[in-house]
């Protein structure tokens, strides 16, 4: 693919916010973030932050958000922290407020919401059809969702409900059970699915030099193996996102992340790939701008 003809593809414009850093973007040129993080202040509170890393267990908020793409003409589309089950609704409830507000970057949004669960076509009606919520995400990565956790027949069930009400599903999950994923999406032909996080690609097993000692969650081959059989589904978007933070802060630079991100835009095409800067997350590996930058330099 040549990269410069990614950057003028409709679809990926999302993903120009990259190209903040280059002397041909115009300086109003909207950014669309597709994967914004809000907790703390007022609005909710994950539990897993009190045990998160240091830099992540701080209010991160729409103030913090906006500081951090100062000069950036940005609009987000909020997701879901996991949040305890019995939040979700207070959860939902207040970012739909915040869009419908319209006083904030944030124009719509991706609820948290348990698909295995008896009462969950009830949750989905309550949001499906606002205009703000456009799909549900419920992370797979954690240790209440084991390998195969998606392969059950209650929460098919739950993902083909989204679908009936043209909701999409974002997936979360180890780098190891992509496969697990092609499974799902074909169980649930009329719902649409995004990847989430390049499908949690790790640089590092990319490149033994980064992060040395460092613990990789999957090998090179095998993620791609994963990511190739998704991107053969039709109608899944990836979404470039999250990799930073797999990375040792101060120790990369943009060639590191470059294996992961040129994969899924070969595999995936310019079409049915978009941004997400995952504020506050990235964090864990830079700050917002410097995933931005690097991904100017990846995608030029």
């Amino acid at each position: 693919m040549n990269r410069r003809q990614f950057l003028h593809t409709t679809s990926a414009a999302a993903l120009t916010a990259s190209s903040c850093t280059t002397t041909t973007r115009k300086p109003d040129a909207l950014i669309i973030d597709t994967h914004q993080h809000l907790w703390g202040g007022g609005f909710v509170n994950p539990p897993w932050v009190k045990t998160a890393p240091e830099v992540l267990r701080h209010d991160f908020t729409t103030a913090g958000y906006m500081e951090a793409f100062h000069g950036l003409n940005v609009k987000a589309i909020y997701m879901e922290v996991d949040v305890a089950p019995s939040d979700h609704i207070k959860e939902a409830d207040a970012i739909v407020a915040q869009c419908r507000a319209r006083n904030t970057p944030t124009i719509a949004a991706t609820i948290g919401g348990r698909p295995a669960s008896p009462d969950f076509e009830s949750y989905v009606q309550r949001y499906a059809g606002n205009g703000i919520v456009k799909g549900l995400r419920q992370v797979l990565h954690g240790p209440s969702t084991p390998a195969g956790y998606c392969l059950r027949p209650e929460f098919v069930r739950g993902v083909q409900t989204l679908g009936k009400h043209g909701l999409n599903f974002e997936l979360t999950m180890r780098p190891t059970e992509l496969h697990d994923a092609v499974k799902l999406i074909q169980q649930c032909p009329e719902t649409h699915f995004v990847l989430d996080h390049c499908g949690n690609g790790d640089p590092k097993a990319f490149n033994p030099k980064l992060g040395p000692g460092l613990k990789r969650s999957c090998t090179a081959d095998g993620w791609k193996r994963g990511i190739d059989a998704v991107a053969a589904q039709p109608g899944v978007m990836c979404k470039i996102s999250g990799i930073v933070a797999f990375v040792p802060p101060g120790q990369w630079r943009a060639e590191d992340l470059a294996p992961v991100v040129n994969h899924c835009l070969d595999a995936f095409g310019p079409d049915r790939v978009f941004f997400g800067g995952d504020w506050p997350v990235c964090l864990l590996g830079s700050r917002v701008r410097g995933w931005v930058e690097a991904l100017d330099q990846i995608v030029a």
